[in-house]
């Protein structure tokens, strides 16, 4: 059986890597429209920062391995159009820009996503950057190094937006942050954004918020940002306003795609069509909270259902258990960590629930350097059954929610949360930890 994989990151190689181990007489094909495979895209902003200072850390695999294990790679192999009536897919080779087509008797698609660029006059002016593969990674890392790059601009207050201002305040830039809503970091509820907030503004960041960006100025470069509100100067602007499915080849296959472009599939990874799979950010993904079919980007995610449709591919019927949209991210000094619902999904989903919001420590007053953490718990008003959970801190946070989402996946009340025995000793925590006097709190 010959089995074509249309992407060689995240969940690609991860399927790729799970049918070579099951079945070496499968011929497993990747065809990859990058230069590089299997990487942490994650570590970008680290990168550049320079935290890291060697991109090659971030490849989890090297090519050589891949091709040792007998899976036949394709760098700077761009696929066009899969045609599903006689299983073949149309390749480009972009590096000798020829078109071929290829055969395939299952098809694993696992494109990923690509950054949302506006028609913004001025978006093609050098200086204007995005940070989704590792090529761009590379290539921001240079840019920011030269001596005259020191007004840093940044279109987007998500994940990546505030990663990288982070990113640009250790390097020394001036940073300022413009975002079209009213607060940064939206999959987190008000009350941990508010903080994060004021971190990025002790920080001097300048957070725009409610802004609009109309234009970006220069004259062959970037000299600055126009918005509905003012003018800005900028050396470097980032576009981090979100991504898309990757998914456009697709139009005229047959695979069903959600209204965003993102495949639809099941449990079992399996498209609308027969012996075509799908996994990764390309995909939606079932919720085990809200159990339902969502969109949730995230790498942790890709790698589970990756491996889950090399098994099936092969015949197996593994279901996904579920995701909880578990993650983190620092703000300079602080963690944040999230998992499960937020209270608007709670109220979207006509739950009738309640809220706590507590603040404890991460260890006891008489041990040295205790720091505040704050917990948000989402719970079922009725049963106590937890729902999400969001925290911030210092340190001590993510690994807490961590517990949050091991006590959502098992479906557990905060009262039996509340009274798990969890270790203690003055270095690390309290008798009742903050997870226990959070959960306590929810009546």
């Amino acid at each position: 059986m010959k089995v074509v994989v249309i992407g060689g990151v995240a969940a690609g190689m991860s399927a790729a890597s799970k049918l070579k181990r099951t079945d070496q007489n499968t011929e497993v094909v990747v065809y990859e429209k990058g230069s590089f495979l299997s990487y942490g895209a994650c570590g970008l902003p680290y990168y550049v920062s320079g935290v890291n200072d060697d991109y090659t850390k971030m490849i989890a695999r090297p090519r050589e391995k891949f091709e040792e294990s007998g899976i036949e790679t394709h760098l700077r192999h761009e696929v066009l159009k899969v045609i599903p009536g006689s299983k073949q897919i149309m390749v480009k080779d972009l590096e000798r820009n020829r078109v071929f087509m290829e055969s395939y008797d299952k098809l694993m698609i696992a494109t990923g996503t690509r950054p949302i660029v506006p028609n913004l006059l001025g978006r093609e002016l050098d200086g204007v950057q995005v940070l989704k593969t590792l090529e761009d990674g590379i290539a921001m890392q240079q840019f920011v190094a030269q001596p005259g790059v020191q007004d840093v601009v940044i279109v987007g207050a998500g994940y990546i937006g505030i990663e990288v201002a982070e990113a640009m305040v250790e390097l020394g830039k001036r940073v300022r942050v413009i975002e079209l809503g009213e607060r940064i970091l939206k999959t987190f509820d008000q009350e941990i954004t508010d903080v994060a907030t004021e971190e990025l503004l002790q920080h001097g960041v300048q957070l725009n918020l409610g802004e609009m960006v109309q234009a970006i100025t220069g004259d062959g470069k970037v000299q600055g940002v126009q918005t509905n509100k003012g003018s800005y100067p900028a050396d470097l602007v980032i576009l981090s306003i979100g991504v898309r499915p990757n998914t456009d080849f697709l139009q005229g296959s047959g695979v069903a795609l959600a209204r965003n472009g993102a495949v639809i599939i099941d449990r079992e990874m399996r498209t609308s069509v027969e012996d075509i799979y799908s996994a990764g950010d390309c995909a939606e993904v079932y919720s085990r909270v809200m159990e339902e079919n969502t969109f949730i980007p995230l790498g942790t995610t890709a790698n589970k259902c990756g491996r889950i449709a090399g098994s099936n591919i092969l015949g197996k019927h593994e279901k996904f258990i579920g995701t909880l949209g578990s993650a983190a991210i620092k703000v300079l000094g602080l963690e944040l960590g999230r998992t499960g619902m937020s209270e608007a999904d709670a109220k979207r989903l006509g739950i009738d629930y309640a809220t706590v919001f507590v603040t404890s420590g991460d260890h006891p007053k008489y041990y040295p350097d205790p720091t505040p953490i704050q917990f948000k718990l989402i719970y079922d008003k009725r049963t106590q059954v937890l729902l999400g959970a969001q925290g911030i801190g210092q340190k001590g946070v993510v690994l807490r929610i961590d517990i949050f989402a091991v006590a959502i996946h098992a479906g557990m009340t905060s009262r039996e949360l509340g009274m798990v025995d969890l270790c203690y000793a003055p270095p690390f925590a309290g008798v009742w930890d903050a997870v226990h006097i959070a959960c306590n709190a929810a009546k």
